[in-house]
């Protein structure tokens, strides 16, 4: 009797612990490596001669340099040191200010591009051959991503590998919009196509719009800050005090009652 008692037991606690809450798998994260983060900078910065390992020795060896040129001249390590962290620094500075600078030419130059593409769909082109005039009619700044587009799809035939291609030449996210956009529109079919790329054109536009608009803003408060930054403690104790007497003078101003006439 206590045997079955223990297995009745047993049987219950399993049977609780299999239908009880489990964890959620653990879901891989694929974080990029060094090199990889590199390459995809150097892509969006639009430097195609310029390999990861070359962007990573040119950071090394300008920094062993200033770092030999600091310690000889103020015989100090702790400065030579920061001086070569700083060099270090500096090449990926510049491509991740070229970065920027890229991604702001090409959002302003998309809606463009778009323009070119309806009309030529409109025209009477197949997608593919669309793709391909933008490589001879579009911004200067766009000609060359769309004319490999062309290369590759002469070449294999295969639209969808060579939108992938485009996409990862763009290394854009304006451009991955528009790249995804246009699969979806190819794979779906139909003929909305032209509206498709109006209603994109005119969405990147006001984007384009916003952004200047907030930009615009966002440089004036920093202007400001700025220049009360540059104010002695003295001039803003002023201002204050100014600021304080004004609202004290408006808040204790007799109030103008309205006097009723009598008609005569």
């Amino acid at each position: 009797m206590g045997a079955l008692l223990g297995l009745v037991c047993g049987v219950g606690l399993v049977l609780a612990w299999r239908s009880g809450s489990r964890r959620p798998p653990k879901r891989n994260h694929k974080r990029l490596s060094l090199q990889q983060h590199l390459a995809e900078i150097l892509a969006q910065a639009g430097i195609e001669s310029v390999t990861p390992s070359q962007l990573l020795a040119s950071s090394v060896g300008l920094a062993a340099a200033v770092f030999l040129f600091a310690a000889a001249i103020s015989r100090a390590f702790t400065i030579a040191l920061a001086f070569a962290t700083f060099a270090a620094l500096a090449p990926v500075s510049l491509v991740r200010y070229r970065q920027r600078k890229r991604r702001s030419e090409l959002r302003d130059l998309w809606p463009e591009a778009v323009d070119n593409l309806a009309s030529a769909v409109r025209a009477g082109l197949s997608l593919p051959e669309a793709l391909t005039q933008l490589g001879m009619r579009g911004p200067e700044e766009l000609r060359r991503p769309f004319q490999r587009f062309g290369e590759d799809y002469r070449a294999t035939g295969r639209f969808a590998v060579c939108l992938d291609r485009l996409k990862a030449t763009l290394a854009d996210p304006t451009g991955d919009r528009i790249v995804e956009s246009l699969r979806l529109a190819r794979d779906v079919g139909g003929t909305d196509l032209g509206r498709l790329l109006r209603t994109l054109s005119a969405f990147l536009r006001e984007d384009a719009r916003t952004r200047a608009e907030l930009e615009t803003r966002q440089g004036w408060s920093v202007k400001a800050v700025h220049s009360l930054s540059t104010l002695s403690p003295g001039s803003l104790l002023s201002i204050a005090r100014q600021t304080l007497s004004i609202g004290h003078t408006t808040a204790s101003s007799p109030k103008s009652s309205p006097t009723a006439t009598s008609p005569e």
